[in-house]
């Protein structure tokens, strides 16, 4: 009996130390986690607000190429991923068909050409017999038509040829403008259809010029308002790491529209200096500045309070600035501000201590009158000139 109870006292003991080690270890973890911050020092820094979007990179110029006539692909040199300077061939037509039909046309000139000759002739010859009184001026005035009838002929089958010869330069299709094949449907020796038949005639090639390239994007109803024409962004590319690059807005839709439930502008940004490794489809990050302020006086965004004055109905800005375990709230006047920091024109100085959050009522002085400092000349002349820059 004696040793059941000295087993159940050991038992007891164990256990008992095991619960108070755990409580000591998760005393000690929780004496070690670090607290939430309280406070914050206003320091000097540069501030960039801008706003982000996402859009697709693609060429400035595509074109989709389809012959004006039908006909049969005869020679087609040119394969996806070619690079084609302007000028040179894309694709070459068979030409058979028009090259006889253009012959039998010829020949009608000819004709034509021999028939007015005659008609002249016969032209001349009765005017001088009227003249002499002849023949009747009935005789005279039908070789006179039939001279004119022939000069008509002629021309209907000088226009006829011009239009054959249009179209024979039609069937020979050349490179509108430097470019690169990024499609091509077709073979040699299929039939395709003109531009003019149905459906807009078949598509033989895109080409597209992938020296200057553009990106789509659809900018938010709410930040369209920020941009301008002609204005600078800032671009990366996921698909590149590491790669940054310089856009330009060309234009910005007059009209919003609906993309992913989201209400906002078409806008097209034209890329600096396009790197080699771009290619069209890909995504692209789009920063946007809006407003920067350098080497200026900021505090984190929780440390600002706003309040509405009842009497004035005017919004007022303050922050609780720290002295010896007390606050005085003091009105600030702020000007940029990010998403994380706000400059402050007036009311603080570099180095003083603000609180992040609102102290109790007991331990806030009263409002100082008027704001104890101003930024010096040299932050405002900062100041000015990043606003004029950006």
């Amino acid at each position: 009996m004696k040793k059941l109870f000295i087993i159940i006292a050991v038992v007891v003991g164990v256990a008992g130390g095991a619960w108070w080690w755990k409580s000591h270890q998760k005393a000690q973890e929780t004496s070690r986690k670090p607290g939430r911050m309280t406070s914050a020092t206003a320091e000097s820094r540069d501030i960039n607000f801008s706003i982000n979007a996402a859009g697709e990179i693609g060429p400035a110029d595509q074109v989709s190429v389809r012959p004006e006539v039908n006909g049969r692909i005869l020679q087609l040199p040119v394969d996806i991923g070619d690079g084609v300077r302007k000028g040179a061939v894309l694709f070459q037509l068979d030409d058979r068909d028009l090259q006889i039909e253009k012959e039998s046309q010829q020949k009608e000139i000819e004709r034509a050409k021999l028939e007015i000759e005659q008609a002249e002739r016969n032209y001349i010859r009765s005017k001088a017999l009227f003249e002499e009184n002849l023949i009747s001026k009935e005789l005279f005035e039908d070789t006179r038509t039939q001279y004119e009838l022939a000069k008509n002929t002629l021309g209907r089958a000088e226009k006829t040829m011009e239009l054959m010869d249009d179209r024979l330069r039609k069937t020979r299709i050349i490179a509108p403008f430097d470019c690169t094949v990024l499609t091509r449907p077709v073979s040699v020796g299929q039939a395709v259809s003109g531009s003019g038949g149905f459906n807009s005639g078949t598509e033989v090639l895109t080409i597209a010029n992938l020296t200057d390239m553009i990106i789509n994007a659809h900018i938010n109803q709410a930040d369209v308002a920020r941009l301008t024409a002609k204005q600078e962004v800032n671009v990366q590319v996921e698909a590149v790491a590491g790669l940054r690059m310089i856009g330009k807005v060309e234009r910005i839709a007059p009209q919003a529209t609906i993309k992913n439930n989201i209400k906002g502008f078409a806008v097209r940004i034209l890329l600096q200096n396009v790197d080699a490794r771009v290619r069209p489809g890909m995504t692209a990050n789009i920063q946007i500045p809006v407003a920067a302020a350098e080497d200026v006086v900021a505090v984190p965004l929780a440390a600002v309070f706003t309040e509405r004055n009842p009497g004035t109905q005017q919004t007022e800005r303050f922050v609780y600035v720290s002295k010896n375990e007390r606050f005085e709230r003091r009105p600030v006047q702020i000007g940029v501000s990010d998403y994380f920091y706000a400059e402050v024109t007036k009311g603080l100085s570099s180095g003083e201590t603000v609180s992040l959050e609102q102290p109790p009522k007991d331990k806030i002085d009263a409002p100082a009158t008027e704001a104890t400092d101003k930024p010096s000349e040299n932050q405002d002349f900062k100041r000015q000139a990043s606003s004029a820059a950006s």
